[in-house]
């Protein structure tokens, strides 16, 4: 904010500094010309160099009225005479300036409407003065300007028309770079639904597969194997209080009340042996070979966690298998998953229509420029690789 208010500071002040200098050479010409000087009182020139030049002032705050009053101004100078001969251009140069600004900030229609009057006004009032005073190179031969109404008025025609199109493109790219900021706001947008709906999808998915199974066991077995009945509804348990922690952190970041977002902290790789431990029971035995040397970055032992978890959870829900090996590794800058398993050898994807969870995991690893397979185990089962590339820590390095 404060840089924004002294950039805004400084600007007025080149504005003003510019504005003293063109207004004093504004005067300066008409009391002193290249042709015939101005035979009026000298405190009319003052007062009409002043009044087309220090308006420019408020140009940034009041864009047309300032182009009218300028304009309304050199106009009336010109047609009383009350300028300089040979360099008459030199009352327009705030009309140009006007029109500059004008024409940043005005739509299509009132802008080419200023560009009309701005163009017209020299154009009727520079050769009405030198027809009704009959000034001619023979006037003033000693003239450092020329002293003819054509190249005087294509002077401030061109100048004013030049900056009317600087003004324009100057919008243009403002537009342009307004769309294009409009258009990263979108695409930001996107990218966190899509994160968030993965998010949603790998921990409701999984946690509501898992209660599932965990539930049919404890209906089937709550009378033959209370022990086993009492584990699966510990497993429920404890997966229903983490998908609630795990979507409570996730809704938190959705906030916008002003209150803190909670500070559990996210799921990663040295979650994994927890979350293999919920999906053991007695028909799925589960191995897990973790090795990490150093730590992972969040994000990616975030991504390393989701992995396992949508694989495990495939393997639950569709292979029918009954064992599961999931080994994960890093080294140098790359963490290795694998799952695997001794059941049908399916992909969850034939078994289901969208096959979200595959998708899922594939951009997550994409996000990292990494590489994941999926498919059916030559020695039987189901497998999924995965290697992501990272930036190691000092003490994976």
């Amino acid at each position: 904010m404060k840089r924004i208010q002294h950039s805004e500071v400084r600007g007025r002040l080149v504005d003003a500094a510019a504005v003293v200098v063109l207004t004093y050479q504004i005067i300066a010409a008409a009391l002193d010309p290249p042709g015939p000087a101005y035979g009026g009182p000298v405190a009319l020139v003052w007062l009409a160099g002043a009044a087309a030049g220090l308006p420019l002032v408020l140009r940034r705050r009041w864009p047309a009225p300032v182009f009218a009053v300028v304009t309304t101004v050199a106009a009336i100078a010109t047609a009383t005479g009350v300028v300089g001969f040979g360099v008459i251009f030199l009352v327009w140069m705030p009309v140009a300036v006007a029109a500059y600004s004008a024409a940043a900030v005005t739509a299509w229609s009132p802008a080419l409407l200023l560009l009309a009057a701005g163009l017209a006004a020299p154009a009727v009032t520079i050769p009405w003065l030198y027809l009704r005073t009959g000034v001619t190179p023979a006037s003033a031969p000693q003239s450092e300007a020329p002293l003819w109404w054509q190249v005087e008025t294509g002077i401030a025609v061109v100048v004013i028309a030049l900056a009317w199109a600087a003004g324009r493109l100057v919008l243009w790219r403002r537009t342009l770079q307004t769309e294009e900021a409009l258009r990263m706001a979108r695409d930001a947008v996107a990218d966190e639904r899509l994160r968030i709906a993965r998010e949603l999808h790998d921990i409701v998915g999984h946690s509501l597969s898992l209660i599932t199974v965990k539930a049919t066991v404890a209906n089937h077995l709550a009378e033959e194997r209370p022990a086993e009945t009492r584990a699966a509804l510990q497993t429920i348990e404890k997966t229903s209080r983490s998908a609630l922690t795990e979507i409570r952190r996730l809704l938190d970041v959705l906030r916008d009340d002003g209150e803190p977002a909670g500070l559990t902290p996210a799921p990663g790789a040295a979650d994994l042996p927890e979350l293999v431990e919920r999906m053991r029971s007695a028909a799925l035995q589960i191995d897990l070979d973790l090795d990490l040397a150093g730590g992972l970055p969040t994000a990616v032992g975030l991504t390393v966690y989701r992995i396992v978890q949508e694989s495990l959870t495939n393997v639950v829900k569709h292979s029918g298998a009954s064992r599961c090996r999931v080994a994960v590794r890093s080294h140098r800058g790359e963490v290795h998953i694998e799952v695997t398993d001794d059941g049908q050898g399916q992909a969850p994807s034939r078994r289901r229509r969208t096959g979200q969870g595959l998708i899922g995991m594939r951009e997550r690893v994409s996000m990292y420029g990494g590489r994941l397979a999926t498919g059916a185990d030559p020695e039987g089962g189901f497998r999924v690789t995965a290697v992501i590339p990272y930036t190691p820590t000092e003490e994976d390095a």
